[in-house]
């Protein structure tokens, strides 16, 4: 999968580089392209935001840098996304799907956003990561390529350890230990040292429903239908 991330601020994006999303780049699993939207500006201060029509606070984001910097990258296999509090609720399910695809193009708003006249030409899909309204789209993004990227094949070290995650099945996961066995004076669940592996499974799925229903009663009832 390739990824280009347009963005006016790309030394945002340095924690891609660490860990598993690092890895996955250098081992040619992903090829992640962080574009500086400022580079496509035909103005001489390299300005990329305006006033905006018909008054209001701050600034907006203008068309040329952006319909440039798009078409830069744009091919028949692209899907562009636009990082907003007014779009479609992000899910590992939404994730699973974006994953499939060969090519994302992920643009980052600042400011008051972007001029209209993008979206209309160019956006297939605005995403929210949640009801709240941050300074900008870079953290957003690294969400998204985080999440999509670690579901891409051999990324990674074991692809059955993503099945276990949270969300997965509408359920929250279950809670996990390591050595020692006992840490003052908590001790590991018995049945998890038993090496009976069909009642560990049976005790996962009895706990993440458990957990689950305490803290994400909505996931359960969609469940239900």
């Amino acid at each position: 999968m390739r990824i280009d991330v347009l963005t006016l601020f790309p030394e945002s994006f340095a924690p891609l580089k660490e860990s598993i999303i690092g890895r996955a780049v250098e081992n040619q699993k992903l090829e992640l392209n962080i574009i500086n939207i400022r580079d496509f500006s035909t103005d001489k201060h390299k300005k990329c935001d305006d006033e905006i029509f018909g008054g209001g606070d701050g600034m907006l984001m203008t068309p040329q840098p952006l319909f440039d910097a798009i078409e830069s990258v744009l091919d028949k296999n692209s899907k562009v996304i636009y990082m907003s509090p007014k779009g479609e609720q992000f899910t590992q399910k939404a994730a699973k799907e974006l994953a499939t695809l060969q090519h994302l193009i992920i643009i980052c708003g600042h400011y008051e956003g972007i001029d209209q006249r993008v979206i209309d030409a160019f956006v297939d899909m605005e995403i929210s990561i949640g009801d709240y309204v941050l300074t900008g789209g870079e953290l957003p993004a690294m969400v998204v390529v985080d999440t999509v990227a670690r579901l891409l094949p051999n990324v990674l070290h074991s692809e059955n350890s993503a099945k276990c995650d949270s969300f997965e099945d509408d359920l929250l996961e279950f809670p996990q230990y390591t050595r020692p066995a006992e840490f003052r004076g908590m001790k590991v669940p018995e049945i998890l040292l038993s090496g009976n592996h069909g009642e560990i499974a049976k005790w996962r799925r009895e706990q993440s429903e458990l957990i689950t229903s305490a803290r994400r009663p909505d996931l359960i009832n969609r469940r239900k239908k």
